[in-house]
């Protein structure tokens, strides 16, 4: 498959010595939906200014369909940037401008004819649920319906690649879900390539097919969002994905848990590839142990089951023992035990 952005190498240094981005190297496959993750600091908004020009990298190479970026000149430059929409934390609209004045912007700036533009805004504000809007201002709309706004901003000049800055972190979970979905379109119906950074995990399950997990300007971990979500290599990855999961318990439930249950608690991640319940169930009755289900929740990421379940053994210690032993040996199921 084709790379529509690629990173080899890259670092970017500031003045003083600050090394925000540390030696990344990334392939973003055209049409796919690509996800960096990282806490504040982590070098993810100077990677994402490295894809589109905004930044020079210091060493590497930055490409865009190829194109090494730092061997253009600013004419150049300037024509493969229409080549990429960007959506931002806090939509950075004209507030003086009516929704569809804001997106006749970019059309304008491209010499777009007046006809044309006028045509291809009013049709990208159909595509993003807005059709009518065009006359309101920003500062008329709620914050999901700002951010359609941007999105369609970013995709008037019909752009290849789609750069999206924490493009949700300003919105309620409602909104949130709304905007990914309308973002898995984008990528479904009109084959955007999408690179997105963000701080939350959620936003990656929904929304990625692939994932970077970044700390410290370098990249930690990535992979097939499934694969990172199910089998973490990393600890700051793993940090991410208990986030994201919602079904392992936490120190003060766990407290709480042991507090009610006087037996034996596990917890076992449910994945493909982990022992389904025959497995557990042959062990279970081999040995002569009892359970109960105490906590859990298993989900789906990109359409595979994805979770956890935490149980209460009851019986003999040997036998307990020999459950989780052939649980986490046998079976290669990682088990927390108290």
């Amino acid at each position: 498959m084709t790379a529509a952005v690629e990173l080899r190498d890259v670092a970017k240094e500031f003045p003083g010595g600050s090394r925000a981005v540390d030696g990344v190297s990334l392939s973003v496959d055209a049409g796919t939906v690509f996800g960096v993750v990282g806490h504040s600091g982590a070098g993810k908004s100077t990677l994402l200014r490295l894809a589109n020009g905004l930044e020079e990298p210091t060493s590497g190479s930055v490409l865009l369909d190829g194109q090494d970026l730092s061997s253009l000149g600013e004419r150049r430059l300037r024509t493969v940037r229409r080549e990429i929409g960007m959506i931002f934390q806090q939509f950075n609209l004209f507030r003086s401008r009516t929704v569809l004045g804001n997106v006749l912007y970019p059309l304008r700036l491209a010499g777009t004819d007046r006809a044309t533009a006028r045509a291809r805004a009013e049709e990208t504000l159909d595509f993003v649920g807005l059709a009518g809007h065009g006359k309101r201002y920003p500062e008329q709309l709620s914050g999901g319906r700002r951010q359609r706004v941007g999105i369609a901003r970013a995709l008037a000049t019909r752009p290849k690649v789609l750069l999206c800055d924490e493009a949700t972190s300003a919105l309620d979970p409602q909104t949130t879900g709304e905007v990914l979905a309308l973002l898995r379109r984008v990528n479904s119906e009109l084959g955007v390539t999408i690179l997105l950074i963000t701080h939350e995990m959620d936003v990656v399950r929904t929304l990625c097919d692939r994932v970077a997990v970044m700390e410290n300007g370098k990249v930690v971990e990535s992979g097939e969002v499934y694969e990172v979500f199910a089998r973490p290599r990393h600890a700051t990855t793993a940090a991410f994905v208990r986030s994201a999961r919602h079904s392992e318990p936490d120190a003060a439930l766990l407290e709480r848990l042991r507090a009610r249950h006087p037996g034996r608690l596990i917890t076992l991640p449910v994945a493909d590839g982990r022992p389904g319940p025959d497995g557990l169930s042959k062990l279970l009755h081999a040995h002569g142990v009892d359970f109960t289900l105490v906590h859990g929740g298993v989900g789906e990421v990109r359409g595979r089951p994805l979770g956890s379940v935490t149980l209460e053994l009851r019986g003999a210690t040997d036998a307990v023992d020999a459950v989780v032993a052939g649980l986490t040996v046998a079976d290669r199921v990682e088990a927390g035990t108290r």
